[in-house]
């Protein structure tokens, strides 16, 4: 069969379960098999492929067909123009966090920091920082050790290894020295509506980066009172929330003796990261 072949078979199977990126996802699944760039697959559209090579994208296209994200079938994921390793342990990097790197690397873009990443998934969000702050270091930790062994894969791709550490630690076995930020994306979806959820995330990304709690804020909380503890006087919380959590987590912030700075809305106008300082 011919590559144009193929990518229309892989096409018209994932259209046929409802999936609005099938052409899409055929190309990128048949350009990982063939290893090509996708522009290179689609300037040689006419030439054959080996029956062992049909095959293999074969079984991609029915992990596809069965709503795998294209990120865990790739094992991987572009954040911050670079490919981060991810695995079913760990949170798929969302573009909107992009949006929180980038407001963060502005604030501290002259200045050494130390900063702490709560919730640290595949470490794409410190390790992003970190490439940028060219004198700051930095430590994520993560509940989930087969997490934390993603991230030190990251590390070790991205060269970062004299930067920062991972560790396997809940938010509430924080004790280290003071940090000038503290920057998590926390589990805030609320228990109820998990089930809910498209069956991309549903069925196979990880629930504890997903759960949070019976309101959404039980792990919001936990990062707001421990950063009240371990940032230094005016150290930065920089923190992603859910839709329509604003005006909840604004109040918790403010019990706390946090000052709101800087709003971060989404693409979809939806306000989704709170930057605050901690206030005397």
């Amino acid at each position: 069969m011919q590559i144009i072949e193929l990518i229309n078979l892989g096409s018209k199977r994932l259209k046929s379960k409802d999936i609005d990126s099938n052409k899409l996802d055929s190309e990128i699944l048949l350009s990982k098999v063939l290893n090509k760039r996708r522009e290179e697959l689609l300037l040689n559209l006419n030439q054959k492929v080996t029956q062992k090579k049909i095959n293999n994208f074969i079984n991609l296209i029915g992990r596809r067909y069965e709503k795998e994200p294209i990120a865990y079938i790739l094992q991987e994921k572009e954040f911050w123009s670079k490919d981060f390793q991810v695995d079913k342990n760990t949170l798929i990097p969302r573009p909107e966090t992009e949006l929180m790197v980038e407001k963060i690397v502005q604030i501290f873009k002259e200045k050494k920091i130390f900063i702490l990443d709560i919730g640290t998934g595949s470490g794409c969000i410190l390790l992003s920082i970190l490439s940028e702050l060219k004198d700051s270091k930095g430590i994520g930790i993560d509940k989930s050790k087969r997490a934390i062994l993603v991230a030190k894969q990251n590390l070790k791709k991205h060269k970062l290894s004299g930067k920062t550490k991972f560790y396997v630690r809940s938010v509430d076995d924080i004790f280290f020295k003071k940090f000038d930020l503290v920057v998590s994306n926390p589990p805030y979806i609320m228990k109820k509506d998990l089930k809910n959820l498209q069956d991309d995330i549903k069925k196979f990304e990880p629930k504890l980066a997903l759960d949070g709690g019976n309101d959404g804020l039980d792990v919001i909380k936990k990062v707001i009172y421990k950063s009240k503890h371990i940032l230094k006087t005016k150290g930065m919380l920089a923190l992603e929330i859910g839709n329509e959590q604003f005006k909840k987590v604004s109040k918790i912030l403010k019990e706390n003796k946090f000052k709101t700075r800087f709003l971060i809305k989404d693409y979809r106008e939806n306000i989704r990261c709170i930057l605050s300082t901690l206030e005397n």
